[in-house]
């Protein structure tokens, strides 16, 4: 592993990286190594838009390390695209389940939150996402069932 240092921060390399300071992201894209870079990227998955992964954004809006500029922007848009695959997984498994706690019918459920059966069936397999107004609409029916 180099060694990586860094100058005018109070922060060290061995620190948790979501304490970084922007100046230290920086230091760690342009000589940095791969263990450092492995770092950074297992942060941004983890919080794919926190304050992290903003900075590796706005650090690479002026500094283009070669080859770890590409590499992270790469990373950033994997780790947003599989968590808005989970989100809309979470949001299509809590439209099944209000259905089935309703007690009624897929097409009288569709019916009572104001769409079609076949629009309802998009939402609960996710190939669409709701409106925030529409899902609590969905609350309330499957609350109040028939």
């Amino acid at each position: 592993m180099t060694t990586l240092t860094f100058r005018n921060v109070d922060a060290s390399p061995e620190d948790p990286v979501s304490d970084w300071p922007l100046e230290a992201i920086q230091t760690t894209l342009e000589r940095g190594s791969l263990s450092h870079w492995r770092r950074l990227a297992e942060e941004i998955r983890a919080q794919p838009w926190g304050r992290v992964a903003r900075s590796v954004e706005e650090v690479l809006t002026y500094s283009r390390p070669y080859g770890v500029a590409q590499a992270m922007e790469r990373v950033i848009a994997r780790a947003r695209e599989d968590a808005e695959q989970g989100e809309r997984r979470a949001v299509a498994e809590e439209v099944d389940a209000l259905v089935r706690a309703s007690g009624v019918s897929r097409a009288e459920f569709a019916s009572m939150i104001g769409t079609s059966a076949s629009r309802l069936s998009t939402y609960a397999t996710g190939k669409v996402t709701p409106s925030a107004a529409l899902l609590l609409r969905m609350r309330t029916v499957s609350r109040r069932g028939r």
